[in-house]
Protein backbone atom coordinates (compact mmCIF):
# COMPACT_ATOMS: atom_id res chain seq x y z
CA UNK A 1 0.00 0.00 0.00
CA UNK A 2 3.27 2.57 -0.29
CA UNK A 3 2.94 4.97 -3.18
CA UNK A 4 5.23 7.05 -5.16
CA UNK A 5 2.98 9.93 -5.13
CA UNK A 6 0.58 11.66 -3.54
CA UNK A 7 -1.54 13.69 -5.77
CA UNK A 8 -3.79 15.77 -4.31
CA UNK A 9 -6.72 18.00 -5.99
CA UNK A 10 -8.19 15.69 -9.31
CA UNK A 11 -8.71 18.37 -11.60
CA UNK A 12 -6.82 18.67 -14.14
CA UNK A 13 -3.25 19.53 -12.74
CA UNK A 14 -3.21 16.83 -10.72
CA UNK A 15 -5.40 14.01 -13.41
CA UNK A 16 -2.36 15.19 -16.02
CA UNK A 17 0.49 14.27 -13.77
CA UNK A 18 -1.21 11.16 -12.08
CA UNK A 19 -1.91 10.21 -15.74
CA UNK A 20 1.73 10.71 -16.51
CA UNK A 21 3.52 9.31 -14.06
CA UNK A 22 1.48 6.20 -13.83
CA UNK A 23 1.08 5.87 -17.84
CA UNK A 24 4.53 7.23 -18.93
CA UNK A 25 6.64 6.77 -15.62
CA UNK A 26 5.51 2.95 -14.21
CA UNK A 27 4.86 5.19 -11.29
CA UNK A 28 2.13 4.39 -8.29
CA UNK A 29 -0.32 6.99 -7.29
CA UNK A 30 -2.96 7.89 -5.01
CA UNK A 31 -4.86 10.74 -6.14
CA UNK A 32 -6.64 12.36 -3.20
CA UNK A 33 -9.68 15.16 -3.35
CA UNK A 34 -12.28 16.20 -0.90
CA UNK A 35 -14.80 17.00 -3.42
CA UNK A 36 -17.12 13.54 -4.46
CA UNK A 37 -16.09 13.25 -7.71
CA UNK A 38 -13.20 13.16 -10.37
CA UNK A 39 -12.68 16.34 -12.51
CA UNK A 40 -12.25 19.41 -10.15
CA UNK A 41 -14.18 22.61 -11.64
CA UNK A 42 -14.49 20.94 -14.94
CA UNK A 43 -16.41 18.19 -13.71
CA UNK A 44 -20.02 17.46 -15.61
CA UNK A 45 -23.20 15.93 -15.07
CA UNK A 46 -26.93 14.56 -15.97
CA UNK A 47 -28.78 16.86 -14.03
CA UNK A 48 -32.62 15.91 -13.17
CA UNK A 49 -34.24 16.56 -16.76
CA UNK A 50 -31.13 14.07 -18.24
CA UNK A 51 -29.54 17.05 -19.62
CA UNK A 52 -25.42 17.56 -19.53
CA UNK A 53 -24.68 20.36 -17.53
CA UNK A 54 -21.28 21.74 -15.48
CA UNK A 55 -21.32 21.81 -12.07
CA UNK A 56 -19.79 24.70 -11.43
CA UNK A 57 -20.31 27.11 -14.68
CA UNK A 58 -19.56 26.73 -18.40
CA UNK A 59 -15.87 25.36 -19.11
CA UNK A 60 -15.46 25.82 -22.65
CA UNK A 61 -11.84 24.51 -24.09
CA UNK A 62 -9.67 26.79 -26.19
CA UNK A 63 -5.99 26.35 -26.84
CA UNK A 64 -3.09 27.82 -29.05
CA UNK A 65 -1.31 24.35 -28.09
CA UNK A 66 -1.34 21.32 -30.69
CA UNK A 67 0.95 19.65 -28.09
CA UNK A 68 -2.02 20.21 -25.53
CA UNK A 69 -4.74 19.38 -27.38
CA UNK A 70 -3.41 16.34 -29.35
CA UNK A 71 -2.17 14.90 -25.38
CA UNK A 72 -5.68 15.22 -24.40
CA UNK A 73 -7.10 14.03 -27.61
CA UNK A 74 -5.82 10.53 -26.32
CA UNK A 75 -8.76 10.38 -23.59
CA UNK A 76 -11.56 11.98 -26.01
CA UNK A 77 -13.40 12.34 -29.45
CA UNK A 78 -14.11 16.21 -30.19
CA UNK A 79 -17.30 17.95 -30.90
CA UNK A 80 -16.14 20.91 -32.93
CA UNK A 81 -17.72 24.40 -31.42
CA UNK A 82 -16.94 28.06 -30.94
CA UNK A 83 -18.07 29.86 -28.47
CA UNK A 84 -19.94 32.68 -28.73
CA UNK A 85 -21.24 35.76 -26.44
CA UNK A 86 -23.49 37.82 -26.09
CA UNK A 87 -23.45 41.35 -23.96
CA UNK A 88 -27.47 42.46 -22.60
CA UNK A 89 -26.43 46.42 -23.11
CA UNK A 90 -29.35 49.11 -23.55
CA UNK A 91 -31.70 46.55 -24.30
CA UNK A 92 -29.95 44.67 -26.76
CA UNK A 93 -28.21 41.59 -26.76
CA UNK A 94 -24.58 42.60 -28.84
CA UNK A 95 -21.45 40.45 -29.23
CA UNK A 96 -19.03 40.45 -26.96
CA UNK A 97 -16.50 40.65 -27.32
CA UNK A 98 -16.75 44.50 -29.06
CA UNK A 99 -16.71 44.46 -32.93
CA UNK A 100 -17.86 45.80 -36.03
CA UNK A 101 -21.57 44.34 -35.67
CA UNK A 102 -21.30 45.52 -32.06
CA UNK A 103 -20.56 49.05 -32.35
CA UNK A 104 -23.63 49.31 -35.56
CA UNK A 105 -26.61 47.52 -33.73
CA UNK A 106 -25.58 49.35 -30.75
CA UNK A 107 -25.75 52.79 -32.01
CA UNK A 108 -27.64 52.31 -35.40
CA UNK A 109 -24.65 52.63 -37.98
CA UNK A 110 -23.56 51.63 -41.02
CA UNK A 111 -19.27 51.56 -40.20
CA UNK A 112 -16.98 49.43 -41.96
CA UNK A 113 -14.01 48.08 -40.72
CA UNK A 114 -12.08 50.71 -42.03
CA UNK A 115 -14.68 53.68 -40.37
CA UNK A 116 -14.81 51.63 -37.01
CA UNK A 117 -10.83 51.80 -36.14
CA UNK A 118 -11.46 55.55 -36.62
CA UNK A 119 -14.41 55.40 -34.57
CA UNK A 120 -12.30 53.64 -32.06
CA UNK A 121 -9.82 56.59 -32.01
CA UNK A 122 -12.08 59.22 -31.71
CA UNK A 123 -13.55 57.86 -28.76
CA UNK A 124 -10.38 56.34 -27.34
CA UNK A 125 -8.69 57.95 -24.26
CA UNK A 126 -4.93 56.77 -24.74
CA UNK A 127 -3.25 56.45 -21.42
CA UNK A 128 0.77 57.41 -21.11
CA UNK A 129 1.19 54.20 -18.62
CA UNK A 130 -1.44 51.14 -18.89
CA UNK A 131 -1.38 49.48 -15.02
CA UNK A 132 -5.11 48.83 -14.68
CA UNK A 133 -7.94 47.53 -15.99
CA UNK A 134 -9.38 50.79 -16.93
CA UNK A 135 -6.37 51.76 -18.18
CA UNK A 136 -6.89 49.01 -20.97
CA UNK A 137 -9.90 49.47 -21.76
CA UNK A 138 -10.16 53.55 -22.03
CA UNK A 139 -7.14 53.41 -23.66
CA UNK A 140 -8.58 51.48 -26.50
CA UNK A 141 -12.80 51.80 -27.19
CA UNK A 142 -13.49 55.10 -24.27
CA UNK A 143 -15.18 55.84 -21.44
CA UNK A 144 -18.75 55.55 -22.90
CA UNK A 145 -17.99 51.54 -24.11
CA UNK A 146 -16.14 51.11 -20.77
CA UNK A 147 -19.19 51.95 -18.66
CA UNK A 148 -21.48 49.72 -20.87
CA UNK A 149 -19.31 47.18 -20.93
CA UNK A 150 -16.78 46.63 -18.72
CA UNK A 151 -17.25 48.53 -15.41
CA UNK A 152 -20.23 47.22 -14.11
CA UNK A 153 -19.30 43.65 -14.46
CA UNK A 154 -15.87 44.09 -13.57
CA UNK A 155 -17.21 45.36 -10.11
CA UNK A 156 -19.62 42.34 -9.91
CA UNK A 157 -17.36 39.76 -10.87
CA UNK A 158 -14.40 40.88 -8.95
CA UNK A 159 -15.85 43.25 -6.14
CA UNK A 160 -13.56 45.80 -7.12
CA UNK A 161 -13.26 48.93 -9.69
CA UNK A 162 -11.23 48.05 -12.75
CA UNK A 163 -9.04 50.90 -11.70
CA UNK A 164 -8.02 48.54 -8.66
CA UNK A 165 -7.61 45.57 -10.81
CA UNK A 166 -4.29 44.26 -12.92
CA UNK A 167 -4.46 45.49 -16.90
CA UNK A 168 -4.53 41.23 -17.68
CA UNK A 169 -8.19 40.95 -16.53
CA UNK A 170 -9.18 43.31 -19.06
CA UNK A 171 -6.91 42.64 -21.68
CA UNK A 172 -7.80 38.77 -21.70
CA UNK A 173 -10.73 40.28 -24.15
CA UNK A 174 -9.90 41.43 -27.06
CA UNK A 175 -11.33 44.57 -29.77
CA UNK A 176 -12.45 43.80 -33.15
CA UNK A 177 -12.22 45.76 -36.31
CA UNK A 178 -14.33 42.75 -38.23
CA UNK A 179 -17.44 40.67 -37.30
CA UNK A 180 -15.62 37.97 -36.47
CA UNK A 181 -17.82 37.26 -32.92
CA UNK A 182 -16.37 34.35 -31.48
CA UNK A 183 -15.01 34.54 -28.25
CA UNK A 184 -11.37 33.01 -28.56
CA UNK A 185 -9.15 33.13 -31.46
CA UNK A 186 -7.50 30.28 -30.38
CA UNK A 187 -6.50 27.09 -33.20
CA UNK A 188 -7.83 24.21 -31.19
CA UNK A 189 -11.35 24.95 -29.84
CA UNK A 190 -13.67 22.10 -29.16
CA UNK A 191 -15.82 20.46 -26.42
CA UNK A 192 -15.25 17.10 -25.17
CA UNK A 193 -17.78 14.76 -26.89
CA UNK A 194 -19.19 13.14 -23.86
CA UNK A 195 -18.22 16.19 -21.40
CA UNK A 196 -15.07 16.29 -19.63
CA UNK A 197 -15.65 13.57 -16.59
CA UNK A 198 -15.78 11.12 -19.49
CA UNK A 199 -12.16 12.15 -20.62
CA UNK A 200 -10.87 12.17 -16.61
CA UNK A 201 -12.11 9.10 -16.32
CA UNK A 202 -10.26 7.84 -19.14
CA UNK A 203 -7.46 9.74 -18.51
CA UNK A 204 -6.95 7.89 -14.84
CA UNK A 205 -8.28 4.74 -16.60
CA UNK A 206 -4.70 2.80 -15.49
CA UNK A 207 -3.80 0.37 -12.51
CA UNK A 208 -1.17 2.31 -11.20
CA UNK A 209 -3.64 4.99 -10.31
CA UNK A 210 -5.69 4.99 -7.35
CA UNK A 211 -8.50 7.42 -6.65
CA UNK A 212 -9.71 8.48 -3.12
CA UNK A 213 -12.71 10.92 -2.84
CA UNK A 214 -14.54 12.72 -0.27
CA UNK A 215 -11.27 13.02 1.97
CA UNK A 216 -9.07 15.91 3.22
CA UNK A 217 -5.17 14.72 2.17
CA UNK A 218 -4.36 15.69 5.87
CA UNK A 219 -6.73 12.49 7.51
CA UNK A 220 -4.32 10.02 5.22
CA UNK A 221 -1.22 11.94 4.84
CA UNK A 222 0.80 9.29 7.37
CA UNK A 223 -1.47 6.97 7.00
CA UNK A 224 -0.85 6.14 4.45
CA UNK A 225 2.84 5.43 2.82
CA UNK A 226 4.24 7.61 -0.05
CA UNK A 227 7.56 8.95 -1.15
CA UNK A 228 6.42 12.62 -2.78
CA UNK A 229 3.51 14.41 -2.82
CA UNK A 230 2.02 17.07 -5.70
CA UNK A 231 -0.17 19.85 -4.08
CA UNK A 232 -2.86 21.53 -6.28
CA UNK A 233 -4.86 23.08 -3.67
CA UNK A 234 -5.06 26.83 -2.71
CA UNK A 235 -1.17 27.30 -1.18
CA UNK A 236 -1.67 29.67 1.51
CA UNK A 237 -4.12 26.39 3.28
CA UNK A 238 -1.10 24.30 2.71
CA UNK A 239 0.93 26.52 4.96
CA UNK A 240 -1.88 26.91 7.49
CA UNK A 241 -2.41 30.55 6.58
CA UNK A 242 0.88 31.84 7.97
CA UNK A 243 0.85 35.27 6.33
CA UNK A 244 -2.82 35.41 5.90
CA UNK A 245 -5.48 34.23 3.09
CA UNK A 246 -4.79 35.14 -0.03
CA UNK A 247 -7.58 37.00 -2.01
CA UNK A 248 -9.76 34.78 -4.41
CA UNK A 249 -13.69 35.25 -5.60
CA UNK A 250 -16.22 32.22 -5.37
CA UNK A 251 -19.28 31.62 -6.93
CA UNK A 252 -22.64 30.75 -6.40
CA UNK A 253 -24.38 28.72 -8.83
CA UNK A 254 -28.21 28.82 -9.82
CA UNK A 255 -29.51 26.15 -11.87
CA UNK A 256 -32.59 26.42 -13.84
CA UNK A 257 -34.63 24.00 -16.06
CA UNK A 258 -37.40 24.83 -18.69
CA UNK A 259 -39.89 23.41 -20.81
CA UNK A 260 -38.06 24.98 -24.06
CA UNK A 261 -35.59 23.05 -26.61
CA UNK A 262 -33.95 26.63 -26.53
CA UNK A 263 -33.75 29.82 -24.60
CA UNK A 264 -30.76 31.64 -25.65
CA UNK A 265 -29.36 32.99 -29.14
CA UNK A 266 -25.81 31.66 -27.90
CA UNK A 267 -24.70 29.61 -24.73
CA UNK A 268 -23.76 32.75 -22.73
CA UNK A 269 -25.35 35.70 -22.51
CA UNK A 270 -23.17 38.37 -20.11
CA UNK A 271 -24.94 41.03 -17.95
CA UNK A 272 -22.72 43.80 -17.23
CA UNK A 273 -25.22 46.60 -15.78
CA UNK A 274 -29.10 45.69 -14.62
CA UNK A 275 -28.58 42.30 -12.75
CA UNK A 276 -27.23 40.83 -9.88
CA UNK A 277 -25.94 38.07 -11.86
CA UNK A 278 -23.00 38.46 -14.34
CA UNK A 279 -23.97 36.06 -16.75
CA UNK A 280 -26.38 32.92 -17.85
CA UNK A 281 -25.04 29.39 -19.76
CA UNK A 282 -27.17 27.56 -21.76
CA UNK A 283 -25.64 24.38 -21.88
CA UNK A 284 -27.17 22.83 -25.01
CA UNK A 285 -25.25 25.09 -27.34
CA UNK A 286 -21.94 24.08 -25.55
CA UNK A 287 -22.72 19.71 -25.62
CA UNK A 288 -25.01 19.70 -28.82
CA UNK A 289 -27.70 17.75 -26.86
CA UNK A 290 -30.67 17.28 -28.05
CA UNK A 291 -33.81 17.33 -25.82
CA UNK A 292 -37.26 19.16 -25.72
CA UNK A 293 -36.43 20.95 -22.37
CA UNK A 294 -33.03 23.53 -21.18
CA UNK A 295 -30.82 23.75 -18.11
CA UNK A 296 -29.39 27.13 -17.54
CA UNK A 297 -27.00 28.49 -15.11
CA UNK A 298 -26.89 32.10 -13.54
CA UNK A 299 -23.50 32.66 -11.60
CA UNK A 300 -23.33 35.27 -8.96
CA UNK A 301 -20.19 36.26 -7.80
CA UNK A 302 -19.36 35.80 -3.99
CA UNK A 303 -16.31 37.35 -1.88
CA UNK A 304 -16.96 33.99 0.19
CA UNK A 305 -16.51 30.47 -0.79
CA UNK A 306 -14.55 27.66 -2.64
CA UNK A 307 -11.78 29.42 -4.76
CA UNK A 308 -11.71 29.99 -7.75
CA UNK A 309 -10.13 33.52 -9.52
CA UNK A 310 -7.07 34.57 -7.35
CA UNK A 311 -7.94 38.09 -7.58
CA UNK A 312 -5.00 40.00 -9.86
CA UNK A 313 -3.50 42.92 -7.55
CA UNK A 314 -0.13 43.68 -6.67
CA UNK A 315 -0.05 43.43 -3.25
CA UNK A 316 -1.98 39.66 -3.70
CA UNK A 317 1.01 39.04 -5.54
CA UNK A 318 3.21 39.86 -3.47
CA UNK A 319 1.79 38.06 -0.60
CA UNK A 320 1.86 35.10 -2.68
CA UNK A 321 5.84 35.35 -3.17
CA UNK A 322 5.88 34.75 0.74
CA UNK A 323 4.22 31.21 -0.41
CA UNK A 324 5.94 30.56 -3.33
CA UNK A 325 9.23 31.29 -1.08
CA UNK A 326 7.63 28.85 1.58
CA UNK A 327 7.01 26.22 -1.20
CA UNK A 328 10.19 26.27 -2.89
CA UNK A 329 12.04 25.25 0.36
CA UNK A 330 9.82 21.84 0.24
CA UNK A 331 11.59 19.39 -1.33
CA UNK A 332 9.75 17.17 -0.79
CA UNK A 333 5.88 18.64 -2.68
CA UNK A 334 5.62 20.27 -6.15
CA UNK A 335 2.92 23.22 -6.31
CA UNK A 336 1.22 22.82 -9.20
CA UNK A 337 -2.11 24.22 -10.75
CA UNK A 338 -4.51 27.61 -10.84
CA UNK A 339 -4.80 27.11 -6.91
CA UNK A 340 -0.98 26.16 -5.90
CA UNK A 341 0.78 28.89 -8.26
CA UNK A 342 -2.13 31.46 -7.74
CA UNK A 343 -2.50 31.98 -11.17
CA UNK A 344 -5.26 33.01 -13.40
CA UNK A 345 -4.60 30.37 -15.96
CA UNK A 346 -6.91 28.57 -18.06
CA UNK A 347 -7.53 24.67 -18.38
CA UNK A 348 -5.36 24.33 -21.58
CA UNK A 349 -2.44 26.47 -19.41
CA UNK A 350 -2.55 24.28 -16.69
CA UNK A 351 -2.13 21.31 -18.94
CA UNK A 352 0.77 22.73 -20.38
CA UNK A 353 2.01 23.34 -16.60
CA UNK A 354 1.41 19.97 -15.60
CA UNK A 355 3.54 18.22 -18.89
CA UNK A 356 6.11 20.53 -17.91
CA UNK A 357 6.84 19.76 -14.22
CA UNK A 358 6.08 16.49 -15.82
CA UNK A 359 8.91 16.73 -18.14
CA UNK A 360 11.18 18.58 -15.10
CA UNK A 361 10.49 15.23 -13.08
CA UNK A 362 11.77 12.80 -15.82
CA UNK A 363 14.37 15.11 -17.31
CA UNK A 364 13.16 15.11 -20.31
CA UNK A 365 12.06 17.79 -23.26
CA UNK A 366 8.07 18.30 -22.70
CA UNK A 367 7.25 17.31 -26.07
CA UNK A 368 9.22 13.96 -25.16
CA UNK A 369 8.04 13.44 -21.78
CA UNK A 370 4.01 13.70 -23.11
CA UNK A 371 4.71 11.41 -25.78
CA UNK A 372 6.77 8.79 -23.68
CA UNK A 373 5.50 5.73 -23.40
CA UNK A 374 2.99 6.91 -25.38
CA UNK A 375 -0.58 8.14 -24.28
CA UNK A 376 -2.08 4.83 -26.35
CA UNK A 377 -3.71 5.09 -29.47
CA UNK A 378 -7.14 6.88 -28.72
CA UNK A 379 -8.86 5.25 -25.51
CA UNK A 380 -12.34 4.92 -25.67
CA UNK A 381 -14.89 7.41 -24.79
CA UNK A 382 -16.50 5.48 -21.83
CA UNK A 383 -14.37 4.14 -19.56
CA UNK A 384 -15.29 0.25 -19.00
CA UNK A 385 -17.46 -1.12 -16.26
CA UNK A 386 -14.92 -3.32 -15.08
CA UNK A 387 -12.54 -0.38 -14.77
CA UNK A 388 -14.84 1.75 -13.07
CA UNK A 389 -15.45 -1.43 -10.40
CA UNK A 390 -11.87 -1.54 -10.16
CA UNK A 391 -11.74 2.16 -9.16
CA UNK A 392 -14.55 1.99 -6.73
CA UNK A 393 -13.21 -0.96 -5.44
CA UNK A 394 -9.57 0.50 -5.07
CA UNK A 395 -11.25 3.55 -3.16
CA UNK A 396 -13.52 1.44 -0.33
CA UNK A 397 -10.41 -0.65 0.30
CA UNK A 398 -8.27 2.42 0.70
CA UNK A 399 -10.57 4.49 2.76
CA UNK A 400 -10.81 1.07 5.24
CA UNK A 401 -6.98 1.02 5.62
CA UNK A 402 -6.90 4.81 6.51
CA UNK A 403 -9.68 4.33 9.02
CA UNK A 404 -8.31 1.12 10.40
CA UNK A 405 -4.36 2.42 10.41
CA UNK A 406 -6.40 5.37 12.43
CA UNK A 407 -7.72 3.54 14.70
CA UNK A 408 -4.39 1.16 15.62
Amino acid sequence: MKFDYLIVGAGFAGSVLAERLARGSGKKVLLVDRRSHIGGNAYDHYDDAGILVHKYGPHIFHTNSREVFEYLSNFTRWRQYEHRVRASVDGQLVPIPINLDTINQLYGLKLTSMEVEKFFESVAEPREHVRTSEDVVVGRVGRELYEKFFRGYTRKQWGLDPSQLDAMVTARVPVRTNRDDRYFGDTYQAMPLRGYTRLFENMLDHDNVKILLNTDYREILDVIPHDKMIYTGPVDEFFDYRYGKLPYRSLKFEFETVNEARVQPVAVVNYPNEHLYTRVTEFKHLTGQEHPKSSLVYEYPLSEGDPYYPVPRPENNELYKKYQALAEERSDVLFVGRLATYKYYNMDQVVAQALSVYARIVGQKRAEATRAQAVPAPRPVLASPASKRRRAAVTVSLTETAVALKGA
